[in-house]
């Protein structure tokens, strides 16, 4: 076998150099693509739509939903989303931002709320429930994430969530855990947060509600975490589901201090 030349070697070691520029230009490729999408994020027809429906008089009762009480008292808005999952007395349990405001859609406005939570996402009143979110949560765009964990079910939710996020089954034996779980995963050329703690948890959670450039859709936090099973292959879940919720409150409080930045725009 004949000996490596310096030129061989030069060349290897250029080679895994541009392999490793490489890698990181990816990764950077895609925040510099969001970061130009960012300017004219399609979201904002859906936070302008969101706004118009909080206002509007629709359903059975003719009323609107400015009385509507997302946990910082009737009709206040700014501030909620960052708050959200949390316990409702009048519905005694804990809600998220989505599941609330089918509550509130249901008792203010006399729509069927069991309809609506059956209802595909992205068709008739699912569709009004996500543009809604979608500006609620701009509302709270660079507020500080600060869940409330001090009623019992605040709690127990979290720890329920937290056994769902690592509970591996399904024909593959994945858990939210499995592309979540720990630092320096990926998927194709797109990092994957760590959900467990900051800056992971803030960053990912507090992207959605957001504009999915893929396939041209607003997804909220209920559809992310139900395509999340879906990717699984576990069972879909129930629209607002325990575990659904369970898994946003565990979210939800790990990012703690991050900062809002939904409605985000997504590849």
């Amino acid at each position: 076998m004949k000996p490596i030349t310096q030129a061989a070697l030069t060349l290897l070691v250029c080679g895994l150099a541009f392999s490793a520029a490489a890698q990181k230009t990816s990764a950077e490729g895609i925040a510099e693509y969001r970061a130009m999408l960012a300017d004219g994020n399609p979201a904002e027809l859906f936070e302008a739509k969101g706004e118009g429906l909080w206002a509007q008089k629709r359903g059975p009762k003719n009323e609107s939903l400015e009385k509507c009480d997302l946990g910082k008292g009737p009709g206040v808005v700014k501030g909620a989303f960052v708050e959200l999952p949390r316990y409702f007395d009048d519905t005694q349990k804990v809600q998220d931002m989505e599941s609330r405001l089918v509550s509130c859609m249901e008792m203010l406005q006399g729509f069927n709320g069991a309809e609506i939570a059956k209802t595909a996402f992205g068709r008739g009143e699912q569709n009004n429930v996500t543009a809604l979110a979608a500006w609620i949560s701009a509302e709270s765009r660079g507020m500080k994430f600060n869940l409330p964990q001090i009623r019992v079910e605040e709690k127990t939710l979290y720890e329920v969530g937290k056994r769902l996020f690592f509970a591996r089954s399904g024909t593959h034996d994945f858990a939210c855990a499995s592309c979540h779980g720990e630092e320096g995963k990926r998927i194709r050329l797109q990092d994957l947060p760590n959900l467990t703690k900051n800056p992971g948890a803030g960053n990912g959670f507090g992207a959605w509600p957001a504009y999915r450039v893929s396939n041209g859709q607003m997804w909220g936090m209920q559809l992310r975490l139900n395509d999340c099973y879906r990717q699984q292959r576990f069972p879909y879940p129930m629209f607002g589901s325990d575990a659904t919720i369970a898994l946003g409150v565990y979210l939800g409080v790990n990012g703690k201090g991050g900062e809002s930045i939904a409605p985000a725009i997504k590849r």
